[in-house]
């Protein structure tokens, strides 16, 4: 039984050691990848990088999100086709299509829609700034339609106050103070108008793309 406890303890350090191997190779992978396609989908108050490798002799297909490989094909006889897979609990597609010349055409599609009419409905919905603050990134991001509010990828659970022609939802971050303003424009094509401060200073907006 002591024998049997003791190998039972010795077996976790080789697991970890595994994972460090597989995370080293795919660190590897990743400064080794080919890129043949490329996207920054904005979804769910964050903004994922998508890369695709596509090996046009062998078939290869990579995919990664944010330099992790969430889908490998090392060998494929069909060089065209589609595979799927999620986003923030959101179906992508992304379908290789034959093009002239022995070449290739990639699409991706997110949530039924080609990626550039995503993001144009995107662009509608979504207003977000971006600042650097003592060597840190932040981004905040609204859903005007929810008026959900994402730092870095997570959602706010603070709710605003009324303050005069408006509101102030105020959040805290590494001892830093977000303010998200919302007033009235005064115009009603315009309508609410919102911008961002930290420590008091203004967050430059950005363009949803």
């Amino acid at each position: 039984m002591a024998e049997s406890d003791a190998n039972n303890e010795s077996n976790p350090p080789a697991a970890v050691d595994g994972e460090v191997d597989a995370e080293a190779r795919e660190r590897e992978n990743y400064a080794r990848r080919e890129v043949a396609a490329e996207w920054q989908v904005p979804l769910g108050g964050r903004v994922y990088n998508v890369e695709f490798e596509h090996g046009t002799a062998s078939g290869k297909r990579v995919l990664w999100v944010d330099q992790r490989e969430i889908l490998r094909r090392d060998w494929m006889f069909k060089l065209v086709g589609e595979d799927s897979f999620h986003l923030d609990g959101v179906r992508c597609i992304l379908r290789v299509d034959p093009a002239p010349g022995f070449k290739y055409t990639y699409t991706l599609f997110v949530g039924g829609q080609a990626f550039e009419q995503f993001t144009e409905r995107q662009a509608r919905a979504l207003k977000a700034w971006e600042i650097t603050v003592r060597e840190k990134f932040y981004r905040v991001v609204l859903e005007k339609d929810t008026l959900n509010v994402y730092l870095n990828g997570r959602l706010r659970e603070e709710v605003g106050e009324f303050v005069d022609g408006g509101a102030d939802t105020t959040f805290q971050a590494d001892g830093n103070t977000f303010i998200l303003h919302s007033r009235s424009s005064g115009n009603k094509r315009t309508g609410i108008v919102h911008s961002v401060t930290v420590n008091g200073a203004p967050v430059p907006e950005v363009e949803i793309k």
